[in-house]
């Protein structure tokens, strides 16, 4: 592609680029566990949390599909609610649906939000005959999420860290989004909000635009 103002596809991240949250990832959580008899403040996960999630391990598993790969989802999230519960105090053992329950609340549409200006951005990217995928560091929950705020059909490929076995700054995922696109990578340009979309565009050959959103406390 010799213009490089014009690109022929986007990739965009999920969350912070397209989606949020509309409360803290404190209050949801504290909601939760307050169902199973956990007493702790929001404002408390809300200081902790950013910190766990970035030192955790990636958000991928290679080699694992089906039931495999959603009860690694679904313990690598526990094991996270566990050390910010930990984190505030709570040193008893987990109850045992409390993680299944958070992992449950997030897939659904109740605490996401679509930020007010992405369906005006997509649809002009579609009428000047952009091809759009989503490549996100999160698991095999977005798709469905995706559907349900009503954003998948402007999509023709999502891509999720936990299902190719690699999440971002590793280029994996943006290749493999290329593939889905069949577009060479100086034909697109990658939007996301975070140093990791950028170090992992910029390892794929691709063009990245940065965008900072207001997000609740708590939001990496």
């Amino acid at each position: 592609m010799t213009d490089t103002t014009a690109p022929q596809g986007l990739l965009l991240d999920a969350m912070g680029t397209l989606i949020g949250l509309r409360q803290s990832v404190g209050s949801s959580y504290a909601a939760v566990a307050e169902q199973h008899g956990i007493t702790v403040e929001a404002s408390a996960i809300d200081a902790v949390f950013p910190q766990l999630f970035r030192a955790a391990p990636p958000l991928a598993f290679p080699g694992l599909e089906g039931d495999g790969l959603l009860e690694a989802e679904q313990a690598w999230w526990t094991d996270l609610i566990g050390a910010c519960l930990q984190s505030c105090g709570h040193q008893e053992p987990l109850p045992p649906q409390l993680g299944n329950d958070l992992f449950a609340y997030f897939a659904g549409p109740e605490p996401w939000r679509v930020y007010d200006d992405v369906a005006e951005h997509l649809q002009r990217w579609r009428d000047r005959g952009l091809r759009l995928a989503v490549v996100s560091n999160f698991d095999q929950r977005l798709l469905p999420l995706l559907e349900s705020l009503g954003l998948a059909p402007w999509f023709e490929a999502v891509v999720v860290s936990s299902q190719v076995g690699a999440a971002k700054p590793d280029p994996l995922p943006f290749q493999r989004a290329l593939e889905a696109l069949q577009l060479p990578a100086d034909a697109v340009w990658h939007i996301g909000d975070s140093a990791e979309d950028e170090a992992g565009a910029r390892a794929a050959g691709i063009r990245c635009l940065v965008i900072r959103r207001p997000k609740p406390a708590g939001t990496p």
